[in-house]
């Protein structure tokens, strides 16, 4: 019987509750996933939590939707997806509407899109972001592509996403693969707030002997403050974890190999394409890369010094867990003005119009970098929709200014100790760029001019110009 309103295919964690989401605002869900057993445990699990109808093949599931029908596909980015779509599209009928809701790469998304015009099929490609409880009890979505295929869908998306003061973190992204462009970038700024973290546990470490319960408290008294953020609270809560029952912390128990999906490296990729400075969320995937060579590093620990002991012996009275914080905050600030100056960039690109006010919005619950600093973040740019750079709105002008003193000494504690804080560096050198009206790429156009000819533009003139470095010295315009 047609009497369902959306289809899910996968029911691997995030399909499964993003299926009880739904279901628990009313709204009637097929499920289907292509192992039956999965099917048949989770209505044996969750079956009785709403009105959902298993399907034993995808002919089935489409038979029992309503149309025009709306199926979310929930599978393994890449070939799956391909394979999923390529299954429904001769299922489904004109007017019918596909979701890719994995982390699909923006450019699969654009391509998807384009052929599922063709056939006369709408089609999202739409970021989730929340992981598992997101999913469940309200998650970040970033719906993209065309306006007619979300307005299908948008009361059961916005029914089921997060809410923060009323608002749902749902929004429309723009046309073809925007919404998964945007959650790409989502998670590249994830990763730098993540690396930022990790540097800040490890100075403090390092400097101050802290335990990691020392640590935890530590985290939690600045999530209180203007650090305010899912990723701090849970690292309190990963710092003050013991490892089976016993008084020894289980991030000690850890290995120091972080792995990772690829949207970070695909982020930074992007970045080169269209000629973003994206600094900080590349070291962090840089450091990830860094951090999976364990044997390489652990042999290098034996033969490569670092720096003799030092000679400053810190305490928590000295300030460094102070200055660590505003660091943190200044550090992260660039991050994400890193992150909004490449969706800029995308949206210029691609011609998608992003509204990065509502980016920040809908990035405000429900999703992973969730912070009270993006209502700061909206504010900017409501007030700015032109905004170059989020530094220059004035209240980051004013946190990077205040807190930069503090940023600087936490680099120099770190390079003194040999202790490594590529983002914490690299964030501070792109500060440090920005801000300079000259810096020294007039050598760099020199060189590459002696070198390759390849022109340079002076000052105080109009046009290009090459100097005959080995020849006779003489300069001439070449436009």
């Amino acid at each position: 019987m047609e009497d369902h309103e959306l289809g899910i295919v996968g029911l691997a964690t995030m399909g499964m509750n993003l299926a009880r989401n739904l279901a628990s605002h009313r709204v009637r869900v097929g499920v289907y996933n292509r192992t039956r057993q999965r099917t048949d445990e989770f209505m044996v699990n969750h079956g009785a939590e709403g009105d959902f109808r298993p399907a034993t093949t995808l002919e089935e599931l489409v038979h029992i939707l309503t149309p025009p029908r709306a199926v979310l596909l929930m599978v393994k980015a890449g070939e799956a997806v391909d394979e999923g779509i390529d299954a429904l599209s001769t299922l489904l009928e004109p007017g019918d509407t596909i979701i890719d809701g994995g982390n699909s790469l923006f450019h699969d998304t654009r391509r998807r899109a384009a052929a599922a015009a063709r056939a006369g099929l709408g089609f999202l490609g739409m970021g989730v972001s929340g992981g598992e409880e997101g999913a469940l009890r309200g998650p970040s979505l970033m719906p993209g592509g065309t306006r007619e295929s979300y307005e299908h869908v948008a009361d059961m998306l916005t029914a089921i996403a997060a809410k923060v003061d009323g608002v749902p973190c749902c929004t429309y992204i723009g046309r073809d693969g925007a919404g998964h462009f945007v959650k790409m970038v989502h998670n590249g700024i994830e990763y730098a707030d993540i690396q930022l973290i990790a540097e800040s546990y490890d100075l403090l470490r390092s400097a101050l002997g802290l335990t990691p319960t020392d640590l935890a408290s530590i985290f939690r008294e600045w999530n209180e403050g203007r650090l305010q953020s899912y990723l701090i609270e849970i690292t309190a809560n990963v710092l003050g974890k013991s490892s089976d029952g016993t008084d020894a912390a289980l991030v000690d128990a850890i290995e120091d190999e972080a792995e990772q999906k690829g949207t970070g490296r695909w982020t930074s990729e992007s970045a080169l394409d269209l000629g973003v400075p994206l600094t900080g969320i590349t070291e962090a995937v840089f450091a990830r890369m860094l951090s999976s060579q364990k044997a390489e590093r652990v042999k290098a620990a034996g033969i490569l010094t670092g720096p003799a002991a030092s000679h400053v012996h810190y305490d928590r009275d000295m300030g460094l867990v102070d200055d660590v914080r505003d660091a943190l905050y200044a550090a992260k600030i660039v991050a994400y003005a890193q992150g909004f100056e490449h969706l800029q960039a995308g949206s210029r690109e691609y011609d998608w119009n992003l509204d990065l006010g509502a980016l920040a919005t809908i990035w405000r619950g429900g999703c992973i970098i969730r912070a009270a600093f993006l209502d700061r973040i909206k504010d900017a740019y409501v007030d700015q929709p032109r905004l170059p750079n989020l530094m220059l709105a004035p209240f980051f002008q004013e946190a990077l200014a205040s807190g930069q003193d503090a940023w600087r000494r936490v680099v120099n504690t770190a390079v003194d100790r040999g202790v490594p804080v590529p983002a914490f560096s690299s964030s501070l050198a792109y500060y440090d760029g920005y801000r300079r009206a000259r810096g020294p790429a007039n050598l760099i156009q020199g060189l590459r001019d002696y070198f390759g000819a390849h022109s340079y533009h002076r000052i105080d003139r109009e046009g290009a110009f090459h100097t005959r470095w080995a020849q006779d010295g003489s300069e001439v315009k070449v436009d």
